[in-house]
C-alpha cells in the first residue's frame, strides 16, 4: 500500500470553499478537464444534526501509462463513488472516494477535509490510500500503485489551480449579485 498526502491553504473564507466546493468540475475550472461528468446519486439532510448527507459517482477520462493501461484493460474511463458529508455546525467538509472502476486490480480510498483556519482561511487536507491487488507479484504491484501516486500528485496541482479559479469566479459573480439585490432595494425604496 502506498499513500498520498496533500495540504493547502485556500484564501477563502470556509462559507465561500463549501459552497464553492460543488462546481468544482465545471466550465470555470479548465484544469480538471479529466472528470467529465458528475451525477448526484442522492442528498438529504439529517434532521437530528444537521449534516448534508450527498452521494455522488464521479466519471474520468484520463490515460494511463500503456503497460498500466493494457493491464486495465485499455479503457481511459473510470468511476468513483464519493460520499460527502457537510457539517455545518463545525464547519467541516468531508469527502470519501472509493474507486468503482478496476477495483479487482487497485483499491484507492481517497479522504479530503475541508476546515476554517480563520474567517478568511480554509485548510484542505487530502489523503488518497492506494492498494494494488494484482495477484502475488510485488514488482507490478509497487509498480501500479507508484504510478497511482504519481497521477494523484499531478492531478493535485492541477486541481488546486483549477479550484482556485472557481472560488475566484464564485466570489465575483457572488458579489455582483449582491450588488444587483442592493441596486433593486434602492429602487424599490424610492
Amino acid at each position: 500500500m502506498k499513500v498520498f498526502s496533500n495540504e493547502e491553504t485556500f484564501n477563502y473564507s470556509w462559507e465561500e470553499v463549501s459552497t464553492a466546493n460543488w462546481r468544482k468540475y465545471c466550465p470555470w475550472n479548465d484544469k480538471s478537464t479529466h472528470v467529465i461528468a458528475v451525477d448526484t446519486l442522492s442528498r438529504h439532510v439529517d434532521p437530528a444534526t444537521g449534516i448534508l448527507r450527498t452521494e455522488r459517482l464521479i466519471t474520468c477520462k484520463q490515460s494511463a501509462p500503456k503497460w498500466l493501461a493494457s493491464l486495465m484493460g485499455g479503457t481511459d474511463i473510470s468511476q468513483v463513488f464519493e460520499t460527502s458529508y457537510v457539517d455545518p455546525e463545525s464547519k467541516k467538509v468531508t469527502m470519501v472516494s472509493q474507486n468503482l472502476t478496476f477495483a479487482n486490480i487497485i483499491n484507492v480510498r481517497e479522504t479530503v477535509v475541508y476546515q476554517p483556519l480563520s474567517a478568511t482561511k480554509t485548510q484542505f487536507k487530502q489523503d488518497a490510500q492506494i492498494t494494488a491487488l494484482c495477484g502475488g507479484w510485488q514488482k507490478v504491484k509497487s509498480a501500479v500503485e507508484d504510478a497511482t501516486v504519481s497521477r494523484f500528485r499531478e492531478n493535485a496541482i492541477k486541481g488546486k489551480e483549477g479550484f482556485e479559479a472557481v472560488l475566484e469566479m464564485s466570489r465575483r459573480v457572488f458579489s455582483e449579485e449582491k450588488m444587483k439585490q442592493r441596486e433593486q432595494q434602492e429602487k424599490m425604496a424610492l
